[in-house]
């Protein structure tokens, strides 16, 4: 019981830091990026929807190899834009869709997650799940979400990996891009990340 309260009381001051910092990183990007509009609460669908088809074409445009991938998975999860704010205790959210490989999209997503241990700043980036097989599509309609951290089905595809990674043995799993990284935080990584659907307006 005593555990599970420390763990509560962390995960509540990671929000509430990433609840300090997340509008300072919203004013300052207002003006220009399109990433910023698709996190504020009036985002429309057809907005969230446009910005995730967008960023998915230039992640294929920048490299062949996931545009290959992307034909063969039964879906891709995109979230073009994640702001990830904090001070020792941080907190990351963003909104996307669920691409099928037809171009259509399936539902609407957020990731949300909360990060302690020395860190300091702000960074924005965005990232694609690519879902192989059936189990990962499942996995999303998990009622609580869909917890990525903790999943040992899912690939991080890194320089290393990209350089090795073959259509003809990726066929099972989830497959996970980092793209347009900015900011001042270091290393990204989907560890205590959760994915849930969303039923934003139309």
């Amino acid at each position: 019981m005593k555990s599970i309260q420390i763990k509560n009381t962390i995960t509540a001051i990671g929000l509430a830091s990433f609840t300090i910092v997340a509008p300072l990183i919203i004013g300052s990007c207002a003006s220009a990026d399109r990433g910023t509009r698709i996190n504020t609460p009036s985002s429309s669908k057809k907005q969230i929807a446009a910005d995730s088809q967008m960023a998915l074409n230039d992640l294929y445009e920048m490299n062949p190899k996931a545009r290959r991938l992307g034909a063969k998975a039964k879906g891709v999860l995109v979230f073009p834009t994640i702001i990830k704010g904090g001070l020792m205790f941080g907190g990351m959210g963003g909104t996307g869709v669920l691409i099928r490989n037809d171009g259509t999209i399936k539902n609407y997503y957020e990731t949300t997650g909360v990060s302690y241990g020395f860190q300091a700043g702000v960074q924005k980036y965005g990232y694609a799940l690519f879902l192989m097989d059936q189990s990962a599509i499942n996995a999303l309609d998990h009622a609580d979400g869909w917890e990525l951290g903790s999943d040992p089905n899912i690939v991080v595809v890194d320089q290393g990996m990209a350089a090795n990674l073959s259509t003809t043995t990726a066929h099972k799993g989830v497959y996970a891009y980092f793209f347009n990284q900015r900011g001042l935080m270091g290393g990204i990584s989907l560890q205590g990340s959760k994915v849930t659907r969303i039923y934003p307006k139309n």
